[in-house]
């Protein structure tokens, strides 16, 4: 027994003896471009080129048990000139990773420097553009920045002295680079960090600096622009050390703590470069719209009414007043909101040449008010911003001003672009309005709602899904039902009732109890939307329909769900796009996308 277990450990022995140092085993294509790709931020693990750097200067056991010595010994190494100037881009990657591994901030710190310099000082002496440390350096500063200065889950922008491994970092910070357009910005979140759901397209800009969401404060002064305060603006923070490669050695290092608004400058200058800044926009939406209630307030915004909206609440934009960007002017929907634009939104302010040319705009009202007054607030709306932002009227962009509706928001956004004169006045009395026994705010309400003028800032209006004629489902007996559960707002529900109570014999409709709703002016036959369609589009102003079906062609006798083809249909407008095999809600629809971005090019090249 004991000779058979002697002789089957010598065979083991001659076996292993007998195995060649070299091995290559088949692990496939897939496996293969992980092991090449693989570094300290894809897979935790260091790359292969920085492993060469630990082997060239005997440093593998040491960092395996004692990290932050190997790199102090490499760190001494490289400012005393001993080491290629190219290895900044391994300092970064095993200071991020021993910073994952227990080193904390000042290893992240560290890691932002060493990129930072191998970026803008050691890069030359690589391998030109097809080197990959150039892109890992660059994701390096972006993560240690990123991780170096954030707090619990946020990030936390602020001047100090903070340790590093081998010294200081000095950072300074101007009080006024935390302000955007007089908004104070707070609250930063990091958007790498982020998974994002929801959007069938993701955008992100590669650049330098870390990009993060923040936070609107309150605007304490009077407000010069129509930013939502709700939103989170995508930010992205730049640390510029100043003469890096003589105040390494040195231990003590100064550098400036920099924000860039997602929606400014997209390069910055280092040296004698032009850098791209890295952004996150698809990110900082998303992270806008999954912390807001605006999706709970769907219906309850269809069933409330309320006095005249104070005009700031309902017109918001997406950044700070510019001059010489275009407006587009989203009004959604039925029982729906402006949030039912963020797909369209994201692909259009994500396309470089709508970006640099276009602001964007989302008018917001209570769905279920009768239509002529919520189209009369989005008019005074659109007439009192551009007021507000130029005063002077020196922004000849404000009047090349693209309204797209959605459905009812279809219908607002047709009013913006006729001339009434007394149509719709018809439809409520026989006699002249100064005629009418009833207080002057009343007199003026009525001006507003029934005497509509175009807005002479509009130039172009986007039908998607309009009911011109009617919706056969506002039409239906359940829709109805439902209607009569909707508020009329308090100064239409006073206006109507002190109209039919004092001039009765004047009313064209008899017995009226009440407001129509939304629903009852969307019903085919009645007399506001019958009116509205007999209205022509003014001169100077260019209309373009998209109509969804949910069959093929041809479109005739086909709805979407809620809107017959033939009801959207109308004539006189530059083009009309039939999407296919859609039901209603086709805004995110890519030909609807499409066709919105093809017509906005033009109107840019429209004179």
């Amino acid at each position: 027994m004991i000779r058979r277990v002697t002789l089957l450990c010598c065979a083991v022995l001659i076996a292993t003896a007998c195995a060649p140092p070299i091995q290559v085993r088949h692990v496939g294509a897939r496996r293969g471009r992980q092991v090449v790709a693989s570094n300290a931020l894809t897979t935790g693990e260091i790359s292969r080129r920085t492993r060469n750097l630990l082997y060239d200067q005997d440093l593998v056991e040491q960092y395996a048990d004692d990290p932050a010595g190997a790199l102090a010994a490499l760190h001494a190494a490289f400012i005393a000139g001993k080491l290629p100037s190219e290895s900044s881009a391994s300092l970064a990657e095993l200071a991020f990773h021993y910073g994952e591994h227990g080193g904390g901030r000042p290893y992240f710190l560290a890691s932002a420097l060493y990129a930072w310099r191998y970026l803008f000082q050691d890069a030359e002496a690589a391998a030109g553009d097809f080197d990959p440390r150039g892109r890992l350096a660059c994701e390096l500063y972006n993560r240690g920045l990123t991780e170096g200065l954030k707090r619990g889950d946020e990030v936390d922008l602020r001047a100090g002295s903070y340790p590093l491994p081998f010294g200081t970092l000095d950072i300074y910070l101007d009080p006024t680079a935390l302000t955007w357009s007089g908004h104070r910005l707070t609250s930063f979140y990091p958007l790498a960090e982020l998974e994002v759901k929801g959007f069938p397209t993701y955008y992100r800009w590669p650049g330098l600096g870390a990009p993060l969401g923040a936070g609107l404060a309150p605007n304490e002064g009077p407000d010069q622009d129509l930013l939502a305060r709700r939103a989170r603006v995508p930010v992205t923070v730049v640390l510029r050390p100043t003469d890096l490669a003589r105040q390494l050695p040195e231990g003590r290092v100064r550098a400036t703590l920099e924000l860039y608004a997602g929606y400014g400058d997209q390069t910055i200058t280092v040296g004698k470069q032009r850098v791209p800044l890295e952004a996150e926009p698809t990110a900082a939406l998303a992270l806008s719209l999954a912390k807001t209630q605006i999706w709970k307030l769907e219906t309850s915004g269809f069933l409330r009414g309320a006095g005249v909206i104070e005009k700031r609440a309902q017109l918001v934009s997406t950044r700070p007043y510019r001059p010489g960007l275009i407006p587009v002017v989203f009004v959604h929907g039925t029982a729906s909101s402006a949030a039912r634009w963020a797909q369209l939104y994201n692909e259009l302010d994500n396309d470089p040449r709508i970006h640099a040319h276009y602001q964007f705009w989302f008018f917001s009202y209570s769905t279920g008010n009768p239509i002529a007054y919520s189209s009369m607030v989005l008019r005074e709306s659109l007439q009192h911003a551009v007021k507000q932002l130029d005063p002077e009227g020196r922004d000849a962009a404000l009047s090349r001003m693209v309204v797209i509706g959605h459905s009812q928001g279809g219908l607002l956004t047709k009013t913006t672009a006729v001339e009434s004169g007394d149509a719709f006045w018809r439809n409520i009395s026989r006699k002249p309005l100064d005629e009418l026994n009833v207080s002057e705010s009343t007199r003026d309400l009525l001006r507003r709602v029934a005497f509509v003028h175009p807005v002479p800032y509009v130039r172009r209006v986007i039908f998607l899904a309009t009911p011109h004629h009617g919706s056969y489902v506002a039409g239906s007996w359940i829709a109805h039902q439902f209607a009569k559960l909707v508020r009329a707002p308090l100064d239409v529900t006073r206006v109507v009732t002190e109209t039919a109570t004092l001039n009765k014999d004047a009313l064209v409709i008899e017995g009226v109890r009440g407001a129509p709703t939304a629903v009852d002016n969307m019903t085919p036959g009645n007399r506001f939307v019958k009116t509205l369609a007999g209205l022509p589009i003014v001169p100077g102003v260019k209309a373009n329909s998209i109509i969804p079906v949910k069959g093929g062609l041809p479109p005739q006798g086909q709805n979407d769900g809620v809107v017959e083809y033939d009801s959207a249909h109308i004539e006189g407008v530059e083009s009309e796009l039939v999407v296919q095999h859609q039901s209603h809600s086709c805004q995110s629809n890519p030909h609807t996308i499409a066709e919105v971005r093809r017509i906005l090019y033009e109107h840019l090249d429209t004179p």
